[in-house]
């Protein structure tokens, strides 16, 4: 157990007293919670706040895939980024279920199949460009023309081109993820407060912060604090100096009625999951902060998965929903720590699956250890040249 030095701080009439926590985690979805596992593991003590369901919660449209293809062209850090959490996702697989029990059901097996020539093209292009960048052999693919990937995916239509396979991409269950995550956390001796709006950042002169909820009211002193709390990140942090340049994007995800398994590989537009339904998505549309499912964009979704696989034509549809994306403007990552209050960490990215291995075993260290290394100040804002 690590005791901290009592801290006095005046502010007006009010007296801060004791540091109460290392690590206060703003944002309890797939980011806060692989953040606040990997810093419980290392004997940190820290406290979730959770809006709740009332939140905008983007992994409510999470396909719950480990996807390593088609990321970081342009920027071959976030495709190297990408690439190590890949390598880690046995371990953190592995290691929830030793301590939990739960199966997060993590499959390493992905192929993103196109269904059509001119996609098939274009997909290689982006591959061919990632590889180029990251130079030294650190990034191979294959291209699967339609009879050797119908030895794999014997399902496919027969329009089908072809396929991209890197033996890097997966999936998992990312409702057992987060379940598994959660309850180590808590085991371990985190502190989870769901219903908990956070208002207010204050910082405490000569190092940490005091963090208010709702109606001004002090909850906590904290040494360090994590804001991860996707699209309600902004308002938090804006007042403090640092600008996070995100917008939502929309995507629906339709689901199946659950079917024998047939399917044990993913791609990007279809995979069955563990209880034997079948996800089908990838839209995406740029109209704010707006949820909504409309039978338009549905029916584009079923038609492009059914044309890549005939049986899901077949499948009756159960249900359906529409998430937000956090993303930012060129779709890789943001890791910013304020320089005037150093203990003031912000994270955002839309890929919370692939990269909570890395969140949890590598960023968790950076947090511990006070500062982002070098190697990863391309993940900056300082990118998009804002103010950060």
């Amino acid at each position: 157990m690590m005791y901290l030095p009592i801290k006095l701080h005046v502010t007006g009439s009010r007296l801060s007293l004791m540091i109460e926590y290392d690590v206060a985690i703003i944002g309890g979805g797939l980011l806060g919670s692989a953040f606040a596992w990997g810093l419980t593991r290392r004997g940190q003590k820290v406290v979730v706040f959770d809006e709740g369901d009332a939140a905008i919660r983007t992994a409510r449209g999470n396909f719950g895939l480990v996807w390593v293809q088609s990321k970081g062209a342009g920027m071959p850090q976030y495709a190297g980024w990408s690439l190590r959490a890949s390598n880690l996702w046995d371990d953190l697989a592995a290691e929830l279920l030793e301590n939990t029990g739960i199966d997060v059901h993590y499959v390493k097996e992905g192929y993103n199949i196109l269904a059509t020539e001119a996609e098939l093209e274009k997909a290689i292009e982006r591959q061919k460009q990632i590889q180029i960048e990251m130079g030294d052999g650190a990034y191979n693919f294959e291209v699967l023309d339609h009879k050797t990937l119908k030895k794999h995916a014997p399902e496919i239509s027969n329009q089908v081109p072809g396929a991209i396979f890197t033996g890097h991409d997966g999936h998992c269950n990312p409702l057992f993820l987060m379940r598994a995550l959660q309850q180590d956390l808590q085991e371990k001796g985190a502190h989870y407060k769901p219903n908990s709006q956070i208002s207010k950042i204050e910082p405490i002169d000569g190092g940490g912060f005091v963090i208010y909820g709702a109606n001004e009211r002090k909850l906590v002193n904290v040494e360090k604090v994590v804001v991860s709390a996707g699209h309600g990140s902004k308002p938090l942090i804006s007042d403090l100096g640092i600008d996070l340049p995100v917008h939502a994007d929309q995507g629906q995800v339709l689901v199946t009625e659950k079917v024998p398994p047939i399917m044990r590989f993913a791609t990007g537009t279809v995979r069955q999951t563990d209880n034997g339904s079948f996800l089908l998505g990838a839209s995406s549309k740029d109209i704010g902060l707006d949820a909504r499912t409309d039978l338009p964009t549905m029916a584009e979704v079923a038609k492009y998965c059914a044309s890549v696989f005939p049986f899901v034509g077949k499948l009756r549809l159960q249900r359906a929903w529409g998430a937000l994306r956090v993303m930012t403007p060129d779709g890789c990552p943001i890791y910013q720590q304020s320089a005037q209050y150093p203990g003031l960490f912000s994270f955002a990215c839309h890929s919370g699956v692939t990269l909570a291995s890395t969140h949890a075993y590598d960023v968790a260290n950076w947090i511990i250890d006070g500062a982002i290394p070098q190697n990863y100040t391309a993940f900056h804002p300082g990118r998009f040249n804002v103010s950060a």
